[in-house]
């Protein structure tokens, strides 16, 4: 038996691109992976440090503590209504998303589905599971097709697009009709900018009904909490008590200091609401800057990036800019789709995002 054949992993391709923008005289302005760069709040730290001395092996479940403060910032920052039993903490996102197929049982014959433009660990998931893999945005392009599970991504990466309401339920009816679990990707549902984000779960969405729906929640963008590792799913009991108990016996656990930081984070809405000040200050300069260098800026209504194009081959771009000392992620990183885009990144300090429009 032979492992899963994986792509290459794309941030490795740029490595000439860094190289190349890192000799500007202004150093290296890199906006081409969405990790933090602001401290974690002090609050969050001081939760993490305040249970450092326990020995004993945490809960998979995460705690009561965790659990009920997720539920309840759910319900208050985005009017869903989950249980906390229902709430299960995650090694960070990714974690999840590349082995939420396999958990759930897919396997040779499954279908999964992800957006023409997604997140590459969407289509790694599905290869670890061997499961088929179809790009589509339209629910007609599927035909008669019964997929096991469907991504969705809104605010979408790279794109920055929000699904809205009656999108999200025709989704939602369709994958029903069909018995396709739908799982909705939404690490960036506290940064809507022009467009307000829908949770998945959200009652208008789903009806009262949670059946056979998922999201995925991370705090890195939230709370700067990328290097902790931290996230949870939710949504369908049913769904996550099976989860629950794979991952009990698979040693999928979230650690106990960081159990007590999601906490912390999860119960300070101040702490949330500063930081996306923080990005929308940083959008407010970068945005602009590359309009006036003769970008068209598409989507880009939510999340941590903007999804620019000069209608000109992806890398063309992407070395247009290095010889600027700033780097980018190309569009075809996430599909065929993109080949005329690059996601640039508002995940650098005020300093760097100055100098990279200051050069553009």
């Amino acid at each position: 038996m032979s492992p899963p054949e994986l792509p290459d992993f794309p941030w490795d391709s740029l490595a000439g691109q860094k190289a190349r923008a890192s000799e500007h005289p202004g150093g290296l302005a890199d906006l081409s992976v969405g990790t933090p760069v602001d401290p974690v709040p002090a609050p969050i730290r001081e939760a993490l440090a305040s249970v450092a001395e326990l020995p004993g092996y945490p809960a998979t479940h995460g705690t009561p503590e965790l659990r009920d403060t997720a539920a309840a910032a759910l319900l208050r920052r985005h009017g869903v209504s989950v249980r906390p039993e229902a709430v299960l903490p995650t090694i960070g996102s990714k974690e999840l998303v590349a082995w939420l197929p396999r958990l759930l049982g897919l396997g040779p014959g499954d279908l999964v589905v992800i957006p023409e433009l997604a997140y590459p660990t969407y289509e790694v998931g599905a290869l670890l599971a061997g499961a088929g893999i179809r790009r589509a945005d339209g629910l007609t392009a599927l035909g008669p097709e019964r997929p096991a599970l469907l991504w969705l991504n809104s605010p979408a990466n790279p794109t920055g697009r929000v699904l809205g309401v009656e999108h999200l339920r025709k989704v939602v009816e369709w994958a029903r009709e069909r018995g396709t679990v739908v799982v909705s990707d939404e690490c960036y549902l506290d940064l809507g900018w022009e467009a307000e984000p829908v949770s998945l779960l959200h009652p208008e969405v789903h009806g009262g009904d949670l059946a056979g729906l998922l999201a995925v929640h991370s705090l890195s963008k939230s709370a700067n909490l990328a290097g902790y590792r931290a996230g949870f799913v939710t949504g369908d009991p049913a769904l996550v008590a099976t989860l629950l108990g794979v991952r009990k016996h698979a040693g999928m656990i979230v650690p106990r200091p960081v159990q007590q930081a999601m906490t912390a984070a999860l119960a300070a809405d101040d702490l949330v609401a500063r930081q996306r000040e923080r990005y929308a200050a940083r959008r407010a300069v970068l945005r602009p800057a590359l309009e006036r260098a003769g970008f068209r800026i598409d989507h880009s209504d939510a999340g941590l990036y903007l999804w620019a194009t000069r209608e000109e081959p992806a890398l063309a771009t992407v070395d247009w800019l290095a010889d600027r000392g700033i780097l980018v992620a190309p569009g075809t990183f996430y599909g065929p789709a993109g080949a005329r885009h690059v996601r640039i990144a508002l995940t650098a300090t005020d300093e760097r995002i100055q100098a990279a429009a200051a050069r553009l």
